[in-house]
């Protein structure tokens, strides 16, 4: 059984109907949409989707993207999911990108988490396998000039590793996040005190300590990604507040894990030879 969420919050119409569509014609099971909006105006839309298995959840307030999808991903495994997908509305992908993922976790039960290609809508590759991030690199980006936070950038994106390859990669986005439930019943899911922003980056390196993560690069998907925090005051302080919170719990300068898993993270020990 395959379970999916999304977390709403005044959810651009649009959007929700393209990736309810993906979702309609994929091997999902059930749909847990979780709406943090003010209003349930948004449950209206489910009308047009009458096939699909939606469990549609308001009433408990805006408690926060990770908080959101945990009311999900409790469910599932109550319900003995085997994979549960975390889903950003802004997405689209084919009928057959989740039996091509489900497939390839069947084939390799040591791998706990799994991204495919990103592109945008223009066909333009998204670089979002990146290292364990350090204090420079999130905020030398915004304080920084680009020309000096270049070279630094293309590593912490793994440029280098061509995106060609199935690999073992210490952080994943979280704009589509393929899971296996039995890892998430062990490490827990998302940590609550990330309100929003570096829920992800936080979620991938717990499941990165107990088990693979890992970048499929032989199916594709499409974010439309608007990257608003970097024009939104309020959605950058919220990325700034995210950004500390998760230096604070994993370490600013003293973090020896960080460390050994970005020095062996370009190793050829980190390609996945089964690419079934």
């Amino acid at each position: 059984m395959i379970t999916a969420s999304i977390v709403l919050y005044k959810t651009n119409r649009t959007d929700l109907i393209n990736i309810l569509s993906c979702v309609s014609n994929s091997q999902i099971s059930k749909l847990y949409l979780i709406d943090n909006s003010p209003t349930d105006k948004l449950k209206y839309i489910l009308h047009e989707f009458k096939n699909l298995n939606i469990e549609y959840v308001y009433g408990q307030g805006n408690v926060g993207y990770g908080a959101g999808h945990n009311i999900a991903i409790k469910q599932s495994i109550n319900e003995n999911a085997k994979y549960h997908i975390v889903l950003n509305p802004d997405i689209f992908f084919n009928s057959d990108t989740i039996i091509v993922l489900s497939n390839f976790m069947d084939k390799n039960p040591e791998v706990g988490q799994i991204l495919p290609e990103v592109k945008y809508p223009n066909g333009e590759l998204q670089y979002l396998c990146k290292l364990l991030p350090t204090p420079i690199d999130i905020f030398g980006r915004k304080l920084l000039p680009k020309r000096l936070m270049h070279k630094r950038n293309m590593k912490y994106e793994m440029h280098e590793t061509g995106y060609n390859k199935i690999r073992n990669c210490p952080t994943l986005s979280g704009c589509f996040m393929f899971l296996r439930v039995s890892v998430l019943q062990k490490i827990g899911g998302f940590d609550e005190r990330f309100f929003m922003y570096f829920e992800d980056n936080d979620l991938t390196r717990r499941i990165h300590q107990v088990s693979k993560t890992v970048y499929y690069p032989f199916v594709s998907i499409i974010h439309n990604h608007a990257a608003e925090h970097r024009t939104n005051k309020t959605l950058l302080k919220a990325g700034i507040k995210s950004a500390i919170q998760y230096f604070n719990k994993w370490g600013w300068i003293f973090d020896i894990e960080r460390r050994n898993i970005n020095r062996d993270a370009f190793s050829k020990q980190h390609i996945i030879e089964n690419i079934e």
